[in-house]
């Protein structure tokens, strides 16, 4: 097949990318438990989550993967009901590993919940600055180099691809799941840090080493939240 731009989608993975919801608890429900890389979502994220469900409730979808981390699966629940689909968990697409490569900057002793959400929050800016201003995760000196987790998540999202040829399939993953994969779809040395945004969809058709781009950070669902924002 000689179809540089997979125009046809029954000879092509077609793989919607979707970024966890917001997952920066507020200080009414945070839990000072000093492990942060495995959140839930936020009242707020929790409401992406229900928006994106129901966005996607027209569309017919053939399989659903996830990561194990609670946020994205948390992310996927109410798309997966509506869709009566079973989430096939995948270990190879969770986040890199950030351990305290970033420490959480906050007095674990001082009881002050609302000064630990701005922690987080402030941890997240911290993160986003140094990996978008150096254009590797090198730059925070994880336990994971960036070359390496390229690597881990392209093969495993193209090995979904190869086994859904036809087929229309979720994935609920990482900003810098979505950054690396789409980084390799351009074909750029350095990684990719667009503001990959909360519950946002990025469509890939994929058929073996040819890869398109077709949708990008897409949040149109959220369109409820920016007005309720604005008349607040």
């Amino acid at each position: 097949m000689n179809e540089p731009f997979l125009t046809r989608r029954t000879q092509a993975a077609e793989l919607w990318l979707i970024r966890h919801g917001d997952a920066i608890p507020g200080p009414e429900e945070i839990i000072p438990s000093g492990i942060y890389d495995n959140l839930p979502l936020s009242k707020k994220g929790r409401e992406q989550a229900r928006l994106l469900g129901e966005r996607l409730q027209a569309i017919t979808f053939d399989a659903a993967y996830s990561s194990p981390l609670r946020r994205c699966q948390e992310t996927a629940a109410p798309t997966i009901e509506l869709q009566r689909l079973r989430l096939t968990l995948v270990e190879d697409v969770k986040e890199i590993y950030l351990a305290d490569a970033v420490p959480v900057e906050h007095d674990g002793e001082s009881g002050d919940l609302v000064a630990l959400s701005k922690a987080l929050t402030d941890r997240q800016i911290e993160i986003v600055r140094t990996v978008s201003s150096s254009g590797s995760w090198d730059s925070l000196r994880t336990g994971e180099s960036s070359k390496a987790f390229r690597q881990r998540v392209v093969t495993a999202i193209d090995g979904i691809a190869q086994q859904h040829i036809g087929d229309r399939v979720l994935i609920f993953a990482h900003g810098g799941v979505i950054n690396a994969y789409v980084a390799e779809v351009l074909r750029l040395e350095k990684e990719f840090f667009f503001p990959c945004a909360n519950t946002s969809i990025t469509m890939i058709r994929v058929r073996d080493t040819t890869r398109v781009l077709y949708t990008l950070n897409d949040i149109g669902h959220l369109a409820p939240l920016f007005n309720a924002s604005e008349r607040a």
